[in-house]
């Protein structure tokens, strides 16, 4: 894969990831800051890395298997991994500006 074609997958998957929202907040993953890494290997193999707000989300499950489906949705992805982790834990201050003043934070 060529370096452009890289930035086109990324670009996509970026663009899929902000169809995913948390139930309980109106604003998708990707500016709420959920999302610390999409990796793509030379193989189009897909590692998403992402937090929840909360370690004991109730909807985390749904959230996960949101995230796995719509990415291996995209053209060109042939698998996807989701790693999900902790650390560094979440907080308001990863939320993109449009989420900030979406939730009242600005």
């Amino acid at each position: 894969m060529m370096e452009n074609e890289f930035m086109e997958l990324e670009e996509k998957i970026v663009k899929m990831l902000k169809t995913v929202y948390d139930p309980e907040i109106p604003v998708n993953v990707y500016d709420l800051g959920l999302i610390y890494g999409v990796d793509i290997d030379e193989n189009q193999h897909v590692v998403i890395t992402m937090t929840l707000t909360a370690p004991g989300c109730p909807v985390a499950d749904f959230i996960v298997e949101d995230v796995r489906m719509k990415v291996e949705s995209v053209e060109g992805v042939k698998s996807v991994e989701i790693n999900l982790v902790f650390e560094p834990a979440w907080n308001k201050d990863m939320m993109s500006e449009e989420a900030k003043f979406e939730l009242g934070f600005l």
